[in-house]
């Protein structure tokens, strides 16, 4: 590879004309330029400058060589300028990837200290079905994927999954609902119109051994991939719907709904998978830490 300190050495003779008002210019010797010349004419195999009076006169190989080096000077001097105009400091970039059924309101609470941190942080966030953010991870195309379980145990990506915390489930109806409703808490749900996640979801199989050992039978209008589609139906008072009881007083007055119970014996338990075993980017340390001591702090004795 050429030696870009004799490629300079030369451009500055080059446009000098001699190598003693270059060695003026760069405030070496005359002796190191000229040997610094020969270097770079070895390395090349060619002759950059024949004599010519006094002064030194490009071949016409050298004037060749020379509008190279004026471009490539050219580019470094660009650059130089690109970087000085730079902000002081440039985002942190945080490629996060969100399994689709986690709650949108528990996704954007683990997120939010992102935002918050001292150095500038940009958040670019993908949703898509946990299979498929494995394998971006995998890949390294994601920083962090927030599920609602762990790895599976047939998957081959090599992964680790961080525990973030889990919390009960809260119910949710809104007014009108709620006065029609027959009974206590939890009788109130059997025959009761219930909008439910999909049997896709983690939570799915917990509430409907919960709803079996109760014997409480409700009426399922609705099942949702989304549970963000799930809570507008449930505002709408097509029927009673669930969070998780970490978000309960966001939930209810971002839907104007009522909070008919909750109970423990259904976890929601959320994840953090990276494909380090020890998390070492600060930021997801951050956010990690943050939900662990705040969103699902009531929690921590089922951690």
């Amino acid at each position: 590879m050429i030696n870009y300190k004799h490629l300079h050495y030369f451009w500055v003779v080059a446009k000098e004309g001699s190598i003693a008002r270059a060695s003026e210019k760069l405030h070496l010797t005359p002796q190191t330029i000229s040997g610094q010349l020969t270097l770079l004419e070895n390395h090349l195999g060619i002759t950059l400058f024949e004599k010519s009076g006094r002064n030194l006169a490009l071949t016409e190989t050298g004037r060749l060589v020379l509008s190279y080096a004026d471009e490539i000077f050219s580019l470094g001097g660009e650059l130089e300028e690109f970087v000085h105009q730079l902000p002081a400091r440039l985002p942190q970039t945080l490629r996060i990837g969100v399994v689709d059924v986690v709650p949108k309101s528990i996704t954007h609470r683990i997120l939010k200290p992102a935002l918050k941190m001292p150095e500038p942080v940009r958040m670019i966030c993908r949703e898509s079905s946990l299979d498929n953010l494995l394998a971006e991870l995998a890949v390294h195309r994601l920083d962090i994927v927030l599920a609602d379980r762990p790895i599976p145990s047939n998957v081959s990506a090599r992964g680790f999954s961080h525990k973030l915390g889990q919390c009960g489930v809260s119910f949710f109806a809104d007014k009108k609902l709620n006065k029609n409703l027959d009974g206590k808490f939890p009788q109130c749900l059997d025959r009761a119109p219930l909008l439910l996640p999909s049997t896709d979801n983690q939570l799915r199989s917990g509430l409907d051994r919960w709803l079996d050992k109760l014997r409480v039978h409700p009426r399922v209008v609705a099942e949702f991939d989304d549970s963000a589609l799930m809570k507008a139906f449930g505002q709408e008072g097509a029927g009673i719907f669930i969070a998780p009881s970490a978000i309960e007083e966001e939930v209810e007055a971002q839907y104007r709904v009522a909070c008919i119970g909750r109970t423990d014996e259904v976890q929601e338990i959320f994840y953090a998978i990276s494909v380090e075993r020890r998390v070492t980017h600060p930021v997801v340390t951050t956010i990690m830490e943050t939900a662990r001591e705040s969103l699902f702090s009531e929690y921590v004795e089922h951690n």
